[in-house]
């Protein structure tokens, strides 16, 4: 296809083309489109599977012979513990009554406190 653009010469061709295909380069080093996502352990650490708490805000919680289904996107990080990330569930609110540890993908096992307590 060829354009004649009346003696306006390359220069200006050039400078359409670059103007026109930089739209379709987007630059962002933001989170566009992408989903939060938390690394999965190859194993459940040991401490967790032997019913050991998490210590977190200084109460102990203890382990559920349970697992949740939950999306990373459905979960924050709310802490660390042992070398193992916390979290709790985004629509939940202080004072939480679960937290959670990652199980693997999608699986969360929560945590919760004595009732006495």
């Amino acid at each position: 296809m060829k354009v004649i653009l009346g003696g306006l010469g390359r220069g200006f061709t050039a400078a359409c083309i670059l103007f026109f295909s930089s739209g379709c380069v987007h630059n962002n080093s933001g989170n566009d489109g992408q989903l939060q996502s938390y690394p999965a352990p190859l194993i459940e650490a040991a401490w967790i599977r032997n019913g050991e708490p998490v210590m977190y805000e200084g109460k102990q919680w203890f382990p559920v012979k349970d697992v949740e289904h939950l999306k990373d996107s459905e979960v924050y990080q709310v802490g660390e513990h042992r070398g193992v990330q916390i979290f709790v569930d985004k629509i939940d609110i202080k004072p939480y009554d679960r937290i959670y540890t990652k199980f693997a993908k999608n699986k969360y096992r929560y945590f919760e406190r004595p009732r006495n307590d």
